[in-house]
């Protein structure tokens, strides 16, 4: 088991490796025996397959289960609303403690649910994903709303991350494609070694389980520098969101739930690489094509139906188009990009990605 301390305004620790639900009966046994109620929001597809499992390790409690939409589904106001409303048919408390089980969307909108129930109680992250290795540290909670991705949420830390690996085993390939994405993001705005070591993954059934934790492991150590150093996203925070200008566009078009997060952020972090004028941009196209991410949609897709996405980014400003670009390898930045020069990038892109694949 490998754990990591994330040294934000309320420090925490992230366990990583097979068996860390032994924890709930052991470090963290004091924070569930002052809680009058223990409340699980999970996935429900998460349900299906590890609910049992989970409730193994909190025999010695007495838990109440929500299940919620699985994916984005569940980052929706009434799932939100519902969450409340079965909180307080619940008799829940400011003593109360919160159980997030499931990937990204169940951590964002459980973590809201947490940050906003009687203005605040505790909460444990329990990913079930590779992409949460990403969301589950930070802090960062949201719903979307029609018009935006993560427009109404908070920064609230949870009380610990218990990332059981063994969840992982039954990641469904487009799960996995999803969560690479997020990897390959720390790794770029990073580690020029690290990348080199993802670029040559061609297949991800090939990855071991041992060399997956330790990507994990490196990915949440990104992450947790960073929000050590920023937590509340006032300067170097936004660096994490390297490829997501553009992705949180695809996602609002599309309708979200029609394409992973992982793949919309691949999409979006090749727009940010021909932008920067990347080196490994031709590379990260090929990589990306070889392992099923949909490149396709961006023949599809008008620049001009993005736009209005893009322009209410939480990044822009006064309308502007703002990007995290890359200078090189583990050097990103902010960078103001006026829209013709972007709708032309954009179409350059679809001509590369012709000629690449």
């Amino acid at each position: 088991m490998k754990q990591l301390r994330v040294e934000a305004d309320q420090p925490y620790t992230v366990h990583i490796g097979s068996g860390v639900f032994d924890l709930f009966a052991d470090a963290y046994r004091p924070l569930l025996d002052a809680a009058d109620r223990i409340v699980v929001i999970a996935d429900e597809r998460v349900a299906e397959l590890h609910l049992q499992y989970l409730m193994g390790f909190l025999a010695d409690w007495d838990i109440r289960v929500m299940t919620v939409p699985a994916g984005e589904n569940a980052k929706s106001v009434e799932t939100f609303m519902a969450c409340h409303s079965f909180l307080l048919s619940e008799n829940c408390s400011r003593n109360s403690l919160l159980l997030a089980f499931g990937g990204g969307a169940t951590g964002d909108v459980a973590g809201f649910v947490a940050s906003t129930f009687m203005r605040g109680i505790p909460f444990i992250q329990l990913p079930t994903t590779i992409l949460a290795h990403d969301s589950a540290v930070g802090g960062k909670t949201a719903i979307n709303h029609e018009l935006g991705k993560n427009m109404i949420g908070t920064f609230y830390q949870p009380k610990a991350v218990l990332y059981d690996s063994k969840l992982l085993t039954t990641l469904p390939p487009g799960e996995i494609r999803s969560g690479m994405a997020e990897v390959i993001k720390h790794a770029f705005i990073s580690n020029e070694e690290w990348l080199a070591e993802l670029l040559s993954i061609r297949d991800f059934a090939d990855i071991s389980q041992e060399d997956l934790n330790r990507h994990l492991e490196k990915g949440i150590a990104v992450k947790a520098a960073i929000v050590e150093e920023d937590e509340f996203e006032g300067g170097v925070r936004k660096y994490l969101n390297f490829g997501h200008t553009l992705a949180h566009a695809l996602e609002g078009h599309l309708g979200y739930g029609k394409i992973t997060h992982g793949e919309a952020v691949v999409l979006g972090m090749s727009y940010a690489l021909l932008l920067s004028g990347h080196e490994k941009l031709d590379e990260f196209i090929r990589w990306s094509n070889a392992n099923g991410y949909p490149l396709h949609l961006l023949r599809e897709i008008q620049f001009e139906a993005l736009l209005p996405y893009m322009k209410k980014d939480k990044k822009s400003s006064r309308g502007a188009l703002n990007f995290v670009l890359l200078e090189q390898t583990g050097k990103p930045f902010v960078e103001k990009v006026e829209e013709l020069h972007a709708s032309k990038a954009y179409g350059k892109l679809v001509l590369q990605i012709g000629e690449v694949i």
